[in-house]
């Protein structure tokens, strides 16, 4: 493992000088906190008190009770001072419900995206200026790139297993002009946890947050209900040829390619092609049916000159956060929005998911992924 070179330091900004930390009681905003305290700086800790909403809060998940405790126990060994927000209505209004409203239309949601986008992006860095701090820093894994002669750039982190630019396509040039991420450079996750044993923290073996925060051990389908009553009314599974074959309990259960715990039986493999949320159908059909070579993006945000794909533009597309980049030319049009030709079809696109391009390592720009251009 790569030794430790002291001090961390943020580019263009010098040690001495203010700056906030987004700090949800984790290893990776810990650890950033710490260094960068250790550097010199005049660190300011911010952990958002995101939920408590119907008692859906599960024990321990992010900015829960535990966690605010575990950031404010880094803070008070390091030395430096943190502060609680409570932004839960924000949090209910832009992340919640919108997670909620995306499965009733038939979407599969992206609550960490949102929660980047309207909540930790835009209202908590409009407090870090009010603290007049010369940066807002998260635990984010990706790199800000800069140079002499063009603008800060977002890019993949080095360790592209814990890459997270796909969740950051929503930051705007004006924002990454001044959020920093200084474990973008990281080696791999075992050089944050080395870092939180050396300085002593509480966190140094707290395990990596699997769910969704809000959601309890996964089981969005109860959350969902609680918020809107009626998500899970019954309707009708359909095959792509018209012909009833069961009964679903709600269309939030099931995802565009799920296979498995469809509830029937038919002499093929069938796989969950549409949803439709008005006839509260779920429509089911063979492998085949999912081969999409076209996509649509609604709420572009370029990272580059959409000039440059004013007719069509070769780079590569990431549709899953977990799938590789796939080869795509990209085309924008008027009112942020873009066609996504692949090179190859691809099964089980998901509406309400992003999709992001890249060049190379750098963010170029992601939208959601709509059924057409109109909506």
């Amino acid at each position: 493992m790569t030794e430790f070179q002291a001090p961390l330091l943020l580019d263009g900004i010098a040690p001495g000088e203010r700056i906030v930390v987004a700090m949800s009681g984790g290893v990776d905003s810990s650890v950033a906190a710490a260094l960068l305290h250790e550097a010199g700086y005049d660190v300011l800790g911010i952990t958002l008190q995101l939920y408590n909403y119907g008692g859906m809060v599960k024990k321990g998940a992010c900015c829960a009770g535990k966690d605010i405790f575990d950031a404010k126990n880094v803070a008070e060994k390091c030395g430096f001072a943190h502060y609680v927000l409570d932004y839960e209505s924000v949090f209910k209004q832009h992340v919640i419900d919108d997670f909620a409203d995306s499965y009733l239309r038939g979407e599969t949601p992206l609550p960490c995206v949102r929660c980047n986008q309207k909540v930790k992006f835009h209202d908590l860095l409009h407090t870090a200026k009010e603290f007049n701090a010369k940066a807002l820093v998260t635990g984010h894994y990706v790199r800000r790139v800069v140079s002499d002669t063009t603008l800060p750039e977002l890019h993949r982190a080095y360790d592209k297993i814990r890459d997270q630019s796909y969740f950051l396509f929503t930051t705007t040039q004006e924002q990454l002009d001044y959020l920093r991420f200084p474990l973008g450079d990281f080696e791999n996750k075992d050089m944050t946890r080395y870092h939180a044993n050396r300085l002593g923290l509480n966190v140094a073996d707290k395990p990596d947050s699997q769910d969704i925060c809000f959601v309890p051990s996964g089981g969005y389908k109860s959350v969902v209900e609680k918020i809107r009553p009626g998500a899970l009314d019954p309707g009708p599974i359909v095959h792509i040829d018209g012909t009833v074959l069961g009964e679903h309990q709600g269309i939030i259960g099931y995802t565009i390619g799920q296979r498995k715990g469809l509830g029937i039986s038919y002499s093929d493999p069938l796989y969950v092609i549409r949803l439709d949320p008005i006839k509260k159908q779920v429509i089911v059909g063979p492998k085949e049916a999912l081969a999409v070579t076209t996509l649509y993006l609604q709420d572009v945000n370029w990272l580059s000159d959409p000039a440059s794909f004013e007719t069509g533009r070769h780079c590569t597309i990431k549709i899953r956060s977990t799938a590789a980049p796939l080869a795509a030319q990209i085309t924008s049009h008027e009112g942020n929005r873009a066609t996504v030709i692949l090179a190859e079809p691809e099964y089980g696109l998901a509406f309400g998911q992003a999709g992001v391009f890249y060049d190379g390592d750098r963010v170029l720009g992601g939208g959601w992924i709509t059924q057409n251009l109109t909506i």
